[in-house]
């Protein structure tokens, strides 16, 4: 068997494939990559794609580390992620080992770290939340890399590139290990301190849309367009597939997921309602999730008479959604721009209706025309437009062949652009190529992978 540093990249990408098909992983020591993922809390429940990403790397046979900022303490949680928390790396924010992690990197470089520490706090300079969150994780940034260095971790990944990205660039300038970062709506649209920093500094970042990408192109100039890879978050399309609708006829069954928090426009939905009773549409309305909103959106409910037609379920586990889901005649995410600037990325929820041969309803907003075809594959409207979401779900409601046809053709788009395997086969290739950059061999095209 060859060592780590003499795998091809041919070869590893080959096999990675191959246990992304459902063989068994590799042994140990054959793929040169040993991957820490950087989380700004774990578990979660609302960032479930997050640990589909893990888990689904892991299957390629590539070690995945997780390093949380703040250990999650979550009423409902997924089974797999509650056996990843029990290897996970968690720290309180000041502890004797955090406190020996800081003595032996100022004992090793003591200008280095001063400078590290300098750039994050001038960097984050003139926001409260930042520059207290910078402050507060540095310490146990400067741990992980500690830890990071003995684990011989080959490469660093911070989910979403606020705080996350802070602590990926500290154990970078600290231990030279390479880091990336995704990108993936609020954390980018609501402030940019450190953006440019981050990616001058990163391997590489990876961004869910055409859109994001842009966005950060415009904010931090041309220099760093060649760094940002777009690659649509997947899904198991599998796991969320089309299956026979649960209960059939009458009325017309609507379904929104997502917290109770302005950026998802929940009070538009609400108003829709109204629109589709006072036109003598027989539906009913499911809202999933919960919030800090919640007893604004119960108001409303109350307020226009509709506690027979809206119902909130509360949070659900992933099996519980995939249920609901098969009773749904159609899924809306009437998405908005936040008073804060926070906006979507291309949310998962509508991927995984799309994937369940559902049509959907959403915002004409951010990268979500990447992922639905206004009137193909579903309906698009205009953002914080209660009226024009109402015609929507009105001509749905109406039309049980136009909601199979746009079903079809949002399960092909999702199987065809956005599936769990071909995301985590764009991953892999980046991080192996960072972890192999020496190497003669290319890296193969994905074209070529899966065929």
């Amino acid at each position: 068997m060859p060592l780590i540093g003499e795998v091809p990249q041919m070869a590893v990408m080959s096999q990675v494939e191959h246990n992304l098909e459902g063989a068994p992983p590799l042994p140990d020591r054959v793929l040169p990559a040993r991957i820490a993922y950087l989380l700004s809390r774990f578990p979660k429940l609302t960032e479930t794609f997050v640990l589909h990403e893990i888990l689904a790397m892991e299957k390629l046979g590539i070690d995945i580390e997780i390093y949380p900022l703040l250990r999650g303490r979550e009423r409902v949680m997924h089974a797999e992620a509650g056996r990843l928390s029990q290897r996970a790396h968690y720290h309180p924010f000041l502890s004797l080992p955090i406190l020996r992690a800081q003595w032996h990197f100022i004992r090793r470089g003591p200008l280095r770290y001063v400078k590290v520490l300098a750039e994050v706090l001038t960097g984050t300079f003139g926001s409260a939340n930042f520059s207290i969150g910078a402050l507060g994780i540095f310490p146990k940034a400067v741990r992980f890399a500690y830890e990071m260095e003995r684990q011989g971790i080959t490469h660093v990944h911070a989910q979403f590139a606020g705080h996350p990205a802070v602590a990926a660039l500290i154990i970078h300038r600290l231990t030279g290990i390479l880091f990336s970062f995704t990108a993936r709506g609020s954390d980018i649209h609501v402030d940019q301190r450190m953006l440019r920093q981050k990616l001058e500094a990163a391997a590489f970042a990876i961004t869910v849309s055409h859109f994001n990408k842009q966005f950060m192109i415009d904010k931090c100039g041309l220099g760093v367009r060649d760094k940002i890879h777009v690659i649509h978050g997947g899904i198991d399309t599998a796991l969320f597939s089309p299956r026979p609708k649960a209960v059939s006829g009458e009325p017309f069954c609507i379904i929104c997921i997502g917290r109770f928090e302005e950026v998802k426009g929940h009070t538009y939905l609400i108003e829709a309602c109204r629109l589709l009773q006072a036109r003598g549409v027989d539906f009913e309305c499911h809202l999933v999730g919960d919030g800090e909103l919640r007893p604004r959106v119960e108001k409303q409910i109350a307020r226009h008479g509709l506690s027979g037609k809206i119902r909130l379920d509360g949070t659900c586990t992933q099996a519980e959604i995939i249920e609901k889901l098969s009773q749904a005649d159609v899924v809306v995410l009437p998405t908005v721009l936040a008073a804060n600037g926070k906006r979507e990325g291309i949310p998962n929820v509508l991927k995984e209706a799309m994937a369940c041969g559902l049509p959907v309803v959403a915002s004409a907003i951010s990268g979500i025309p990447e992922l639905v075809d206004d009137g193909d594959s579903g309906i698009l409207v205009p953002p914080r437009d209660a009226s024009a979401l109402a015609d929507a779900l009105q001509r749905l409601s109406s039309d049980t062949e136009l909601r199979r046809r746009m079903g079809r053709a949002g399960r092909e788009k999702v199987v065809r652009e956005f599936s769990l395997r071909t995301s985590t086969l764009e991953r892999a290739r980046l991080f192996l190529h960072g972890t192999l950059e020496g190497h003669q061999a290319q890296v193969p095209n994905l074209e070529d992978i899966g065929r």
